[in-house]
């Protein structure tokens, strides 16, 4: 696990600084505490970043194919590659270390892009071929490992995990997108390439840019979800899941679990529990607030699988103090708090001796499991059955309480009748009307510049050829795939806070098989009437206890308002949210601003709508101030010494590794 970053120019002549690299090195640095290394080539220059989890002594990068030839520069796990390994060495193939890098490296020396079908892992990499002055950027299925570029107006590309290494290299300025952050307060994260900054890009999932002497001259996606089939599949899901979690449990070092106390994270930890002969360690966030806390659960899985557990609490106060760092982290603006207590989690496995942990992230979305698909079966219903559908809404959503206007006419109509029939995005339209709040306090200059609508308006320009020949739940699906695992799941709830205290997180229900898996079998194995996840509930039926088993979803969440105006909240609140602050930032209205916070200050601002409204302006004036605001010392060069320094940009040796 790693973090990488370069530049590469169109020309051989046009050096690159090693200060700018040991600034992007730095900057990425949490990601890869282990040490770096950095390789320096005729107007091109790789840097990594290493957490060090396959090979401890050897498996140092930038790897050099051979002397003067290709190098790699790599993020993330191929967790087959033993078994890649031994196919190419009957192939005569050697090797001089045993990290997966090395493998992934000789397979694209071998077969080229080609190979990308072969690997199962999650991962991101910078493939430079100098004779053709080729760099290939390339990102995993699902979009696990982050990937940003810019391309530069003199045909230079810039390229990190994370886009303070782009910003570090003082060739790219932060600047606000005003679209990609309206596609923030629209479907919770921007979608790839888009990002909150402007000319700044993402990779997007299964995606591959080839980069040639100044121009791109491809970009396409290599893999894409494919949903449609006949449901007539019975594949193993036992088998496969069980050899998922087996793949990644693999590394020289020790593997934990995260455990929320639900059906998902659970099976995963009972799988591991089981790989790994009653060694595992399991980790849980707890809240002080019991309407967010799940630890009675958390602890009876602990206690049935045998696992040595940890809890972390989140507090308010914690929640509060954390949030400007989890700003740097992310990247972007958000509309939970949910991340902070992931950051303060992976804080605390790092603390206990811990870098590698697997999850149940990605279940929900492959086996239907949150009420956003059970709406599409009611509003569905509606059609025909409108007293039967409302009569069905008072299961949904009881952590939303059941007075007032939460469960009154104006709920039932939100959720029965937002948006067409017709609409292919019929299926979001109610988490994109509530999140859309925040919009409510744009500058009227802003709300005419990024458009009523337009961040929806794009997607609906973007959906696949064949999305009109699924089903209504298989593109609720796509669409929960596309628009909230990567851009927010996967990113400010995963990789960023876990990848902030140099933790990898690995998820086995994103193994791609287990996504075909799931995409072949019968609708009803993964929502029968309103009970969901079947398939995985009648797994898991041996393995947990029944009441795990049998719980039905609570989705995570933690406190939005109390935090930053409850009795703990820090001072700096208050002069973010001031005018002069909101000024500065020109984004938001400062007198519609003011209301919000008058029912803040006085406690009233309690429904979710308002909670998200008040992260979405918070975080996005501490997002402005730690990057568009940033002054010119704000990434300092990495001063330790590099692991392996490859020199090749002038006559001498070609390079050494320590």
């Amino acid at each position: 696990m790693c973090g990488i970053a370069g530049i590469v120019r169109p020309e051989g002549g046009q050096p690159v600084a090693e200060a700018a690299l040991l600034r992007m090195a730095r900057a990425i640095r949490h990601r890869g505490p282990d040490g770096f290394g950095l390789a320096l080539d005729a107007g091109a220059g790789l840097v990594s970043t290493r957490l060090a989890i396959v090979d401890l002594p050897c498996g140092w990068q930038p790897l050099e194919a051979s002397e003067g030839g290709d190098l790699l520069v790599y993020n993330g796990e191929v967790y087959n590659h033993l078994e890649l390994r031994d196919e190419l060495a009957a192939r005569g193939e050697s090797f001089k270390t045993s990290s997966d890098t090395e493998v992934v490296l000789r397979l694209l020396e071998r077969e080229g892009l080609s190979a990308l079908e072969r690997f199962n892992g999650q991962f991101a990499f910078a493939w430079w071929q100098p004779e053709r002055r080729r760099l290939v950027l390339v990102r995993d299925r699902f979009g696990v490992r982050p990937l940003h570029y810019a391309l530069l107006g003199d045909g230079t590309l810039v390229f990190g995990s994370e886009a303070k290494a782009l910003f570090a290299s003082g060739e790219v300025d932060a600047r606000p997108d005003l679209a990609g952050i309206d596609e923030v307060f629209t479907l919770w994260g921007a979608r790839a390439p888009r990002t909150a900054f402007l000319g700044v890009h993402q990779l997007p999932p299964g995606g591959l840019l080839v980069w040639e002497r100044g121009r791109i001259v491809e970009q396409r996606k290599w893999w894409v979800p494919e949903y449609g089939a006949d449901g007539s599949a019975n594949s193993d899901l036992r088998g496969l899941l069980g050899d998922s979690v087996r793949l990644r449990l693999r590394a020289d070092v020790p593997v934990g679990a995260y455990l929320s106390g639900g059906l998902d994270s659970s099976l995963i930890s009972a799988l591991a529990q089981i790989e790994k002969g009653g060694e595992l360690r399991t980790f849980s966030i707890a809240f002080k607030d019991p309407r967010y806390d799940e630890r009675a659960h958390q602890e009876a899985v602990a206690r049935s699988l045998g696992t040595r557990h940890h809890v972390v609490e989140a507090g308010p106060g914690e929640i509060a103090r954390a949030l400007p760092a989890v700003l740097r982290h992310t990247e972007t603006p958000l509309v939970r708090t949910a991340p902070v207590p992931l950051f303060l989690l992976a804080e605390q496995v790092r603390a206990n001796d811990l870098t590698v942990v697997i999850t149940g992230e990605g279940a929900d979305e492959l086996f239907w499991g949150y009420d956003l698909f059970k709406e599409v079966v009611v509003r569905e219903l509606n059609q025909r059955d409108p007293e039967r559908a409302r009569a069905l809404l008072e299961e949904f959503y009881p952590y939303l309480g059941g007075g007032g206007a939460r469960r009154g006419p104006a709920f039932t109509r939100f959720l029965l009748e937002t948006g067409s029939p017709d609409d292919p995005l019929g299926s979001h339209l109610t988490r994109a009307g509530a999140t859309a709040t925040v919009k409510a306090f744009y500058r009227p200059e802003v709300a005419a510049e990024v458009g009523e609508g337009a961040s929806l308006d794009r997607l609906r320009g973007e959906l696949p050829a064949e999305f009109d020949r699924w089903s209504t739940l298989e593109r609720a699906a796509w669409l929960e795939v596309a628009t909230l695992l990567e851009p927010y799941l996967l990113a400010a709830q995963g990789d960023r806070v876990a990848m902030a205290h140099g933790v990898e997180g690995r998820f086995p229900f994103l193994d791609h098989r287990v996504f075909a898996c799931s995409s072949e079998l019968p609708s009803e194995r993964k929502l029968d009437g309103l009970r969901d996840k079947v398939a995985l509930r009648e797994l898991a039926a041996d393995l947990l206890p029944e009441e795990i088993v049998a719980r039905p979803k609570q989705p995570y969440r933690a406190p939005e308002v109390v935090p930053f105006f409850g009795p703990e909240a820090p001072d700096w609140v208050e002069e973010s949210l001031s005018p002069a602050a909101l000024a500065e930032t020109s984004i938001w209205d400062a007198g519609r601003v003011e209301g919000l916070l008058q029912r803040c200050r006085a406690g009233r601002a309690t429904g979710m709508r308002e909670g998200m409204a008040l992260i979405g302006i918070l975080s996005t004036q501490l997002w402005h101030a730690a990057f568009c605001e940033a002054g010119p010392d704000a990434y300092p060069p990495e001063t330790s010494e590099p692991r392996v320094r490859i020199d090749r940009s002038a006559p001498g040796p070609a390079g050494e590794a320590e």
